[in-house]
C-alpha cells in the first residue's frame, strides 16, 4: 500500500503540475472561456488511463496461462523502459517545463479550433496517465490483486489533487526539485523490482530460459538446483521456509526492493544490473546540479544564495514547475 500510495502521489502530482499551469496561464491571459476545452482534454486523458488499465485487467482473463504470463511480462517490461525515461526526462525537461506548456498554449489558440485545446489538455496530462496505469498495473499484478495496493493508490492520486490545488492558490510551498529526487531514486528501485518481475513472468512462460524450463539444472532427484550450482538458469537463492510468499513481510520487501523469497540467476543479476547502471546514472545527474550550484558566479543573486546556504538550483526548478511562477523569460 505504501509503495503504491507514493507512486500515485508522484505521478499525480506531475499531472496535477502541468494542468495547474496550463490552467494558470490561460487565467493570466483572461480567456476562462476556453478552460472547458482544457478541462475535455484532461478529462479524456483520465479516461484513457482508465480504459488501459481495465483492458489490461479484464482482457487478460481470455488468455491462457502462459498468453497472460507473456503479456503481462512484456508489459512489465515496457513499464520499467516508460518509468527510466521518466525518471530521466523529468530531471532535463522540468526546468523549460512551464515554457513548453505555455508555448502549446500559444499554438493552439491561434490556430483557433476547439480541438486544438482539447488535443493540449490530452496530450499533457495522457503521457502521466497512461505510466501510472502502467506501473500500477504491473505491481497490482505482482502482489497478486491486492485491494491494499489499489487503495494506496487511490489515496496517493487523491493527496497529488489536492496538493496540486493548494500550491496553484499559493496556500502551500513545496520543494519541487527534492520531491521529485527523493522520489525519482524510489522509482529506480521500484523499477528495478518490476523488472525482475517481468522476468519471472517470462520465464514461467517459456520465453526466457529458467527454474521452469528445460534449461534448468537438475540435481539428482530432479529438483532445480539452487546457489552457485544452480548458475545460470537454475535458482540463485530460495528462503521460502524461512519467508512465505504470501506473508505480509513478503509483500512488503517485494513492494520496496524488489525482493522475492526464491529468484532465479537470471532476475538477481537484471536486478543488480539495472540498480548498478539506472542508480549510477542517477546519482551522477544529482552531483551535476550541486557542483555548478557551489561554483562561483558572477550573478550577484547567485552569490547571495551561494552565500545564504540557499539551494539556489533546488528553488530554480520549484519556481519553474509551481505553477503560481513567473515563465522563463517572462518580465
Amino acid at each position: 500500500m505504501f509503495a503504491t500510495f507514493l507512486i500515485g502521489l508522484r505521478e499525480g502530482l506531475e499531472a496535477a503540475l502541468v494542468v495547474g499551469i496550463l490552467v494558470a496561464y490561460l487565467k493570466r491571459l483572461d480567456r476562462r472561456d476556453v478552460l472547458p476545452r482544457l478541462w475535455t482534454g484532461v478529462g479524456a486523458a483520465v479516461l484513457l488511463a482508465l480504459a488501459i488499465g481495465a483492458v489490461l485487467t479484464f482482457g487478460a482473463y481470455a488468455l491462457t496461462f502462459q498468453g497472460q504470463e507473456i503479456i503481462g511480462g512484456t508489459l512489465s517490461l515496457v513499464t520499467v523502459a516508460m518509468v527510466t525515461w521518466m525518471i530521466f526526462w523529468m530531471r532535463k525537461a522540468g526546468r523549460t517545463m512551464k515554457a513548453t506548456l505555455h508555448g502549446g498554449v500559444d499554438r493552439a489558440l491561434e490556430a483557433g479550433t476547439v480541438w486544438a485545446l482539447v488535443l493540449v489538455g490530452f496530450v499533457s496530462v495522457a503521457r502521466e496517465g497512461v505510466e501510472t496505469t502502467l506501473l500500477l498495473w504491473s505491481m497490482v499484478q505482482s502482489f497478486g490483486d491486492a485491494p491494499s495496493a489499489i487503495l494506496g493508490a487511490a489515496l496517493g492520486l487523491v493527496v497529488a489533487v489536492l496538493a496540486g490545488w493548494l500550491l496553484a492558490r499559493g496556500a502551500v510551498r513545496l520543494d519541487l526539485s527534492r520531491f521529485f529526487t527523493w522520489t525519482g531514486g524510489f522509482l529506480v528501485i521500484i523499477a528495478a523490482g518490476v523488472l525482475a518481475y517481468a522476468i519471472s513472468d517470462l520465464q514461467e512462460a517459456g520465453v526466457v530460459p529458467g527454474p521452469f524450463t528445460s534449461a534448468a539444472p537438475l540435481d539428482a532427484s530432479g529438483a532445480v538446483l539452487v546457489g552457485w550450482a544452480g548458475l545460470p538458469f537454475g535458482w540463485a537463492f530460495d528462503v521460502s521456509s524461512a519467508i512465505r510468499p504470501d506473508s505480509a513481510l513478503a509483500v512488503l520487501l517485494q513492494a520496496t526492493v524488489g525482493f522475492m523469497p526464491r529468484m532465479s540467476w537470471i532476475q538477481v543479476i537484471a536486478w543488480a544490473l539495472y540498480l548498478l547502471v539506472v542508480g549510477t546514472l542517477f546519482v551522477r545527474g544529482l552531483r551535476r546540479p550541486a557542483s555548478r550550484a557551489a561554483a562561483p558566479s558572477d550573478s550577484p543573486s547567485t552569490a547571495a544564495g551561494a552565500a545564504s546556504g540557499a539551494p539556489v538550483a533546488g528553488e530554480h526548478a520549484a519556481r519553474v514547475a509551481s505553477p503560481t511562477a513567473t515563465p522563463e523569460g517572462a518580465s
